[in-house]
C-alpha cells in the first residue's frame, strides 16, 4: 500500500495562488484592460486608452470639425507624444503590415527612414524636414497600440525615452464589439476637458471677425 502524503497547508496554497496571479500579470505594458496591474499609476482616461501624463506634459486635442476627436497629444518640453489604439485581428501581427506601409509613405514625403529593434519589436525612425520621428507599435489582444514621438533632432533620444515610459504604463480598453481591422478606437475626453473645448469654440464663434 501507498501512504497518502500530507496535504498542502493553507500557507503553501496561498503562496501558490500569489505566484499564479503574478504570472498572469504581464511584467511590461501596455496592458489590456483585463490584465492591468493595480500599480497606483495615475492615468488620463480617454475612453479607449488610459495614459500616464509625463511630468510637465500638457494636453493638446485635435477635434474634427464634425465633432469627433481626431487625436490627443501630450506636449512635453522635449517633444510631442501621441498614443492611438486601433482594432486588430485576433491573430495579431498588424504592426508589421502597418509599419511597412508607414515607412513607404514617409519616404514618399521626403523623410529618411530606418528601423531599430526595441522592447516591443521593430520601431520606425524617420528624419523629416519638420521633426525627428519615432513610431512604436504594440500588438495586443484584438488591438494595436501605436505611439509616436515627434520633436527636434537634438532631443530625439529623450523624447523616445518618454514615449517608452508612457507606453509601458498605458492601458487599452478595446471593448467586446466587433470592428473592422484598423478602425481607430474612439477617444472620449474627460468631462472637464470637453467643457473647456466647447467653451473655447463658443467664444470663437461669438467673436466678430477682425476682433482680437
Amino acid at each position: 500500500m501507498f501512504r497518502r502524503g500530507r496535504g498542502k497547508s493553507k500557507r503553501d496554497a496561498a503562496v501558490e495562488e500569489q505566484a499564479e496571479a503574478a504570472e498572469q500579470v504581464p511584467s511590461q505594458g501596455p496592458y489590456d484592460e483585463s490584465e492591468a496591474p493595480d500599480s497606483g499609476v495615475e492615468r488620463l482616461d480617454l475612453g479607449s486608452v488610459r495614459v500616464p501624463v509625463p511630468e510637465g506634459g500638457q494636453l493638446q486635442v485635435e477635434v474634427d470639425p464634425s465633432g469627433p476627436v481626431r487625436a490627443v497629444h501630450l506636449v512635453t518640453p522635449v517633444g510631442r507624444l501621441t498614443v492611438s489604439a486601433f482594432a486588430a485581428p485576433r491573430s495579431g501581427g498588424l504592426w508589421a503590415e502597418v509599419s511597412n506601409e508607414l515607412a513607404d509613405q514617409l519616404r514618399k514625403d521626403g523623410a529618411r527612414v530606418h528601423t531599430e529593434q526595441g522592447d516591443w519589436g521593430v520601431e520606425l525612425v524617420a528624419d523629416s524636414p519638420k521633426a525627428a520621428l519615432r513610431f512604436v507599435g504594440v500588438d495586443g489582444p484584438r488591438w494595436l497600440l501605436r505611439g509616436v514621438a515627434a520633436g527636434p533632432a537634438e532631443s530625439a533620444k529623450e523624447c523616445a525615452r518618454l514615449l517608452y515610459g508612457v507606453l509601458d504604463d498605458t492601458v487599452v480598453v478595446r471593448g467586446s464589439e466587433p470592428m473592422p481591422v484598423r478602425t481607430p478606437l474612439p477617444i472620449e475626453l474627460p468631462e472637464a476637458i470637453l467643457r473647456h473645448i466647447q467653451q473655447a469654440q463658443t467664444q470663437q464663434t461669438e467673436t466678430p471677425n477682425g476682433q482680437v
